[in-house]
């Protein structure tokens, strides 16, 4: 599977792509099922705050109803449309991301962050940053409106965050988010199967889910074959590692 010249010139300004019905309805049940059962077996009150920074269901983070969704799909050949045949490190495992009602009136955007940073909850060493290339994310629940649990970015901030480690250093990032004027967030929407391709440097957060179901969505972390030779320099060169999108800059 193949993206077309528009969802790589997206990628390019906004720094996310939304590919619609990537995962097939019985990849997405099947999925849903397993951490319905798992949910339905308890979860420790005292964990919620991990679960909710990690990754709820830990316990099927690796199992292929889950891994599979990104290994045994066209998610991989679009990733390496992207960052190039055979360039992206293994993944397998992806982060199980649930998002339950909440009572809170109005609802809330969460603060955009960058993930890697570290917190007390969510499993980053103190004092490093845990950077990587694409966040892959593969909704498995519909989010047809705002405040429903969304998906939210600040299109263009990569672009925004590149000039601003240019000149003052990725370890900037240890001292919190760079001070940059944002653009308005944009709280995505979608339906199961859905595929969102998202640049590791955008801005991006959740929103409070105000609908009266669960938001189902698993998160997958890639990094190119290089990354960790540098993990520096992609983020003051944003496309170093993708030359799916270097060839449309000049096109």
């Amino acid at each position: 599977m193949k993206l077309t010249f528009e969802q790589k010139a997206s990628m390019l300004k906004n720094g996310y792509i939304h590919v619609p019905g990537v995962i097939p309805k019985l990849m997405v049940d099947h999925a849903v099922k397993h951490i319905n059962h798992s949910v339905g077996q308890g979860m420790d009150p005292a964990q919620m705050q991990t679960y909710r920074a990690q990754s709820f269901c830990p316990e099927l983070q690796a199992q292929s109803p889950i891994s599979g969704l990104f290994n045994d799909t066209p998610v991989k050949s679009l990733v390496e449309d992207l960052l190039g045949e055979g360039s992206a490190l293994p993944v397998n495992a992806g982060q199980i991301a649930l998002r339950f009602p909440s009572l809170q009136d109005p609802p809330a955007v969460a603060r955009p962050h960058l993930d890697g940073m570290y917190s007390p909850t969510n499993g980053v060493k103190e004092g490093t940053i845990g950077n990587f290339t694409m966040l892959v994310g593969v909704l498995l629940s519909p989010v047809r409106e705002q405040y429903a649990g969304n998906f939210t970015v600040w299109p263009g901030t990569h672009t925004q965050y590149e000039s601003y480690f240019r000149e003052h250093g990725p370890e900037a990032l240890l001292n919190g988010m760079p001070p940059v004027e944002l653009p308005d967030p944009v709280q995505t929407l979608g339906e199961p199967g859905d595929v969102f391709l998202v640049h590791y440097q955008l801005a991006h957060s959740v929103a409070q889910n105000a609908s009266p179901f669960p938001r189902y969505a698993i998160f997958f972390r890639v990094k190119h074959t290089e990354h960790n030779q540098d993990w520096r320099a992609p983020m003051k060169d944003i496309w170093l590692h993708w030359p799916g999108i270097r060839s449309i800059m000049n096109g």
